[in-house]
């Protein structure tokens, strides 16, 4: 499978077939957030039986493993003036987020994670203005504060009440979809001399090890003596292989071949997936919090104007 997507996306010609139909570029969106959309189910599993860092650690690790035949044949790509640019993608646009999201899972729902990711188009803004120099109109700086708006509504209600301290574990979402906004202008600015696997595999090369050692030193046995291990272990490998593997390489073509905020606009469709498979896993989602995130998906259409 990642021997074909990588065929498919190293001929130019193809890549223009694909890529500059602009029925095509919404057909990837689409497919990405299915991908996206199904990832926080599946760290849900995982947590049941591993610790959020131990899953983030697995996402990161098996991803490296999956990436290691493409990571062999490019590392020559690493250059003096883009392994810092690697390095950012790795830590910030891959390893911080795992992080991040296992560890507001612990104590919300996976679809309110779903929900409150569609706050990264407006962070893909505010990046690009503030250090990247993107330009941007009135219209789109309206939409980042009727987005932040919806945000804060849908983190100050419901079961994230703030009498209950909950609500703070939200923030760890906030906090990855900031990296993500810092990751989507790094790919499109500075990277624009690697193709799209060279990215991804290459910014494992970075993560991947450092996960492995955590896993090495890590105690696993509390785990393994839960019933169910092994199967949660298989869907961190499948949030790894489509979420953190395929998914970002056809991702980080589409950033190359579009803009930053239209290939972030990805988060568009993710809430619907995730509130979906939340829903058939059992979770409440209140009338009020799709309200909210209809105010969010307002602010990312203003932005995205």
């Amino acid at each position: 499978m990642l021997k074909s997507l990588y065929l498919r996306l190293q001929f130019p010609g193809m890549q223009r077939i694909q890529l500059e139909n602009k029925s095509v570029q919404w057909a990837v969106l689409l497919f990405l957030s299915l991908i996206w959309g199904s990832s926080f189910i599946l760290m849900k599993k995982g947590l049941e039986s591993y610790s959020n860092m131990q899953v983030a650690a697995f996402r990161i690790f098996f991803s490296f493993i999956f990436l290691l035949p493409f990571i062999i044949r490019h590392i020559g790509a690493v250059k003096r003036d883009n392994i810092r640019s690697l390095i950012i993608v790795g830590f910030v646009g891959f390893a911080i987020p795992a992080v991040l999201f296992t560890k507001a899972q612990t104590r919300i729902d996976s679809s309110l994670a779903g929900m409150l990711n569609s706050l990264t188009p407006l962070f893909t803004l505010v990046v690009g203005l503030l250090i990247y120099r993107s330009p941007a109109k009135w219209i789109n700086v309206a939409g980042l504060l009727i987005g932040l708006v919806g945000a804060l509504g849908l983190m100050w209600q419901g079961d994230l009440s703030v009498f209950r301290g909950i609500n703070l574990f939200s923030l760890f979402v906030v906090a990855a979809t900031l990296c993500y906004g810092i990751n989507v202008n790094e790919v499109k600015y500075k990277l624009s001399g690697l193709t799209s696997i060279q990215i991804t595999s290459l910014a494992f090369l970075f993560t991947g090890p450092i996960a492995g050692i955590y896993l090495l030193m890590t105690d696993l046995s509390p785990a393994s003596a839960i019933p169910g291990h092994l199967l949660n272990l298989g869907y961190i490998a499948l949030l790894a292989l489509f979420s953190s593997v395929i998914a970002v390489i056809v991702f980080n073509q589409l950033i190359k071949q579009t803009t930053p905020l239209f290939a972030s606009s990805v988060t568009y469709i993710i809430p619907l997936f995730a509130v979906m498979w939340g829903i058939a896993d059992g979770e409440q989602v209140r009338l009020l919090q799709l309200a909210w995130i209809g105010v969010i998906m307002a602010g990312v259409c203003l932005v995205n104007k």
